[in-house]
């Protein structure tokens, strides 16, 4: 990922958080010459010295057959907000975009053992809803296990984990504030929280 040097997002526990926090994300592998893409949730482990991603595709789908073979890349993006030129004390100023993403690069290994892949499953459900857990324990065997054929889990070991916050580091703190002022009064979510970001970092 191309990160100018001052936008450098480079604290690896706060990256780790910011992936936990926007764990939806895209994973893309490359498949005879071509990037194939496909999005999903991930639960991430950081309790031990190696950083695991898990998730699971449809069964039906052909990018997991090309994961185990070369490096894929997932990324994590959000939130972000369009930065109009308002907000800056000089007129010769141009639109951008602020932004908050992290790139996760790793080789992805297919989960094939039965109760790998329940574990896998599990650790899902712990990581967005761990109240599901007693409904899911109470659920026949016999549609879990349908459930599963339907699936392809994998982990994917994290090798490289890059970062970059492009939050108007560029511009005057008395623009930085002006801006996520505005920010923080939207009624959009993202806007929001992308105010509250650069905030954070004036």
């Amino acid at each position: 990922m191309f990160i100018p040097d001052i936008f450098k997002f480079e604290d690896i526990t706060e990256k780790i958080a910011f992936i936990k926090q926007y764990s939806f994300a895209s994973i893309i592998t490359v498949k005879e010459g071509l990037p194939i893409a496909t999005h999903l949730p991930f639960a991430i482990d950081d309790s031990s010295e190696k950083l695991t991603l898990t998730s699971h595709f449809a069964a039906a789908n052909e990018q997991a057959k090309f994961i185990e073979e070369s490096i894929s890349l997932v990324i994590f993006s959000e939130p972000h907000a369009y930065i109009s030129p308002t907000h800056y004390d000089k007129i010769e100023s141009v639109p951008t975009w602020d932004y908050i993403t992290v790139h996760a690069y790793g080789k992805a290994k297919i989960i094939s053992d039965e109760n790998m892949k329940y574990k896998a499953l599990e650790k899902m459900i712990m990581s967005y809803e761990q109240s599901y857990k007693e409904q899911w324990d109470n659920l026949p065997d016999k549609f879990k296990k349908s459930m599963m054929r339907g699936i392809t889990a994998f982990e994917f070991e994290v090798t490289d984990l890059q970062g970059q916050k492009k939050l108007s580091q560029n511009k005057t703190e008395i623009e930085r504030e002006r801006i996520a002022d505005h920010l923080e009064k939207s009624d959009q979510t993202i806007e929001k929280q992308t105010g509250t970001y650069i905030k954070y970092t004036i």
